[in-house]
């Protein structure tokens, strides 16, 4: 995408969730999905039976994007096979569990997967805890991270951020959320520059353009 500079590789996907109809570029890209995964996991585990420690895992894990609770939850609910059964029962055809189990940041998912993945919670029993979540989230994530850019700070939308450094140099900068109740959109990147002002300036450009085109503002 043009947006983008030239530097990153981008994947953009838009599903319009009154008509059905999707818009994409390069929205079967595979990426890895840094902390995208935790949304992924968090359906599957809100269908199971949770304690109260369970649950708030869910939410620090959404809501700030919690490692730690990540890593737990990983654990404790089979991230594995959690991740192919959301994929199958949302009809995820791109997402897949990663190589290396202990390494949930390296689930593969692309852009017209995370905005089916939308789709289908919203439809869902747990579309109310994953909406409270992702709204709850704030500026700073549990590891200090800024997760100010893409989606987040959009009037009327919420959404799951990720953010990994892969060496050698690549930067990954995900945004996947809803927009106005009515736009699922997810845009994916990967910046080789090693820089993290760089791989920002990229993804918000890029989320600006499709922002432009639904004729929402920033």
């Amino acid at each position: 995408m043009a947006a983008a500079g030239g530097a990153s590789d981008v994947g953009v996907a838009v599903l319009d969730l009154e008509t059905g109809q999707v818009v994409s570029e390069q929205g079967d890209k595979p990426f890895y999905s840094a902390s995208l995964s935790k949304l992924i996991l968090a359906v599957d585990a809100l269908q199971q039976q949770l304690s109260t420690d369970d649950q708030d895992l869910i939410h620090r894990a959404l809501s700030a994007s919690d490692d730690n609770a990540m890593d737990v939850l990983w654990t404790r609910f089979d991230g594995m096979d959690a991740i192919g059964r959301v994929a199958a029962e949302a009809g995820l055809t791109g997402t897949h569990a990663p190589d290396d189990p202990s390494q949930w940041g390296e689930v593969v998912i692309t852009a017209d997967d995370m905005v089916r993945l939308y789709h289908y919670i919203l439809g869902s029993p747990v579309r109310d805890a994953v909406v409270a979540a992702l709204s709850a989230a704030p500026a700073t994530a549990a590891d200090g991270f800024d997760q100010a850019f893409g989606l987040l700070g959009v009037t009327g939308a919420y959404a799951k951020q990720g953010w990994m450094y892969y060496l050698p140099s690549e930067v990954y900068l995900h945004s996947a959320g809803v927009l106005d109740n009515r736009y699922a959109v997810a845009v994916l990147t990967t910046n080789p520059t090693g820089s993290w002002t760089t791989a920002r300036q990229s993804i918000n450009a890029v989320t600006q353009a499709v922002l432009g085109r639904l004729t929402v503002k920033g």
